[in-house]
C-alpha cells in the first residue's frame, strides 16, 4: 500500500499514487470554484455541475445525473443490488468506497490522523468533520433563526426538533406522539421498563445511557467529571454541562417561531409552544381541569387543594 506525503492518503499501488498527486499538484484544476482532479475525466464531470448538464437519466424514476457511474450506482436503489460483500461479517454494500470503509471496522484502521490533536478516523469524511472542530467553521446555517451547525444531519435534526410541529410517530401505549423513531423508542421503554444499559462491574440496569454514565463515575469512579468553571459544579454528560454554562451566560438559542421568548434548551422551548396552542393535556387528579403546562397543575393543585405536590 502506497501512501501520500502530503496527505496521509493511502493507494493500493504507485500509479493510484500518481493519480493523486495530480490533486496536489493542480495539473487539473476547476477554473469556476478551483476544485482540483486527479484526472481530467473526472474534471470533465465535475465541470456539469457548473453547467447543469446532466446528460444520464434514470429508466425508472427520471432523475438525471452527471456521469454514467453516478446513474449506475443509483440504479441499484431501485434493484436492491449490493454486489460489494463484506467476507467477514456477510454485510453488503451498492458502493465499493463504502465497502472499503466498512473493512475497517474489523482491521481497525484509522488513516485520517488530525494534525492538531492526533485523534485518528477511519473515514475522510469524518476528520473534516472533526477539523471543524479546531477551526470553528459551521458552514449549515438554519433559514429560520440562523443557528449554525457542522453538520448537515445536524441540522435537519435542530430543524424538525425546533421548527417543526410535525409528528408522525405514535405510541402503540399511550397513543403519544413523536418526531422521530428515536424519541419514540426512548420514550416506549417507560411502558416496557427495559433497561439496556448495564454496569460490566455490578450488573445494574439501566434505562438511559447518563444514568449508567453516571453510575460508573459515582460507584466505580470510571470515567471523568466536567466541571464547570464559574461555579465548580459537576457533571458526567457534555451536553448537561454546555446547557448548565448557557444558563451562566445567558445564551438562548433556541427562538419561539410565535413570540419574541427565546430559551437555553430544545426542551424549554418545546414546553414553552403549548401557551401557543389551545390544546390543554395536564389534568388536576382532584378536580378534573385541565391546563396547558404541568406546572400550572402543580401550582393549581396547591392553590386550590390545600396540597403540597
Amino acid at each position: 500500500m502506497c501512501c501520500c506525503t502530503q496527505c496521509g492518503k493511502h493507494y493500493a499501488n504507485q500509479h493510484q499514487l500518481r493519480d493523486h498527486m495530480n490533486v496536489h499538484s493542480s495539473k487539473y484544476k476547476c477554473t469556476e470554484c478551483e476544485k482540483c482532479y486527479s484526472s481530467n475525466r473526472q474534471l470533465t464531470v465535475h465541470r456539469r455541475i457548473h453547467s447543469g448538464e446532466k446528460l444520464f437519466e434514470c429508466t425508472v424514476c427520471s432523475k438525471r445525473f452527471t456521469s454514467s457511474s453516478y446513474l449506475v450506482v443509483h440504479s441499484r436503489i431501485h434493484s436492491g443490488e449490493k454486489p460489494y460483500k463484506c467476507h467477514e461479517c456477510d454485510k453488503a454494500f451498492s458502493v465499493s468506497g463504502n465497502l472499503s470503509s466498512h473493512m475497517r471496522v474489523h482491521t481497525g484502521d484509522k488513516p485520517y490522523k488530525c494534525h492538531l490533536c492526533d485523534k485518528a478516523f477511519s473515514v475522510s469524511g469524518n476528520l473534516n468533520i472533526h477539523m471543524r472542530m479546531h477551526t470553528g467553521d459551521k458552514p449549515y446555517t438554519c433559514s429560520l433563526c440562523s443557528k449554525s451547525f457542522t453538520q448537515p444531519g445536524h441540522l435537519q435534526t435542530h430543524k424538525r426538533h425546533v421548527h417543526s410541529n410535525r409528528r408522525p410517530h405514535d405510541c402503540r401505549y399511550c397513543g403519544k406522539l413523536f418526531k422521530s423513531s428515536v424519541e419514540l423508542n426512548c420514550h416506549v421503554r417507560i411502558h416496557t421498563g427495559a433497561k439496556p444499559y448495564s454496569c460490566r462491574h455490578c450488573s445494574v440496569h439501566f434505562m438511559w445511557p447518563d444514568q449508567l454514565k453516571t453510575h460508573l463515575l459515582k460507584s466505580h469512579n470510571e470515567g471523568t467529571w466536567l466541571t464547570c468553571d464559574m461555579c465548580e459544579k459537576k457533571f458526567s454528560c457534555s451536553g448537561d454541562l454546555k446547557v448548565h454554562i448557557r444558563r451562566h451566560e445567558a445564551v438562548k438559542p433556541y427562538v419561539c417561531s410565535e413570540c419574541p421568548k427565546s430559551f437555553c434548551t430544545a426542551t424549554d422551548l418545546r414546553r414553552h409552544h403549548f401557551t401557543h396552542l389551545d390544546v390543554k393535556h395536564f389534568c388536576c387528579g382532584f378536580c378534573g381541569k385541565y391546563f396547558k403546562q404541568k406546572q400550572y397543575v402543580l401550582v393549581h393543585f396547591r392553590r386550590r387543594h390545600g396540597a403540597t405536590a
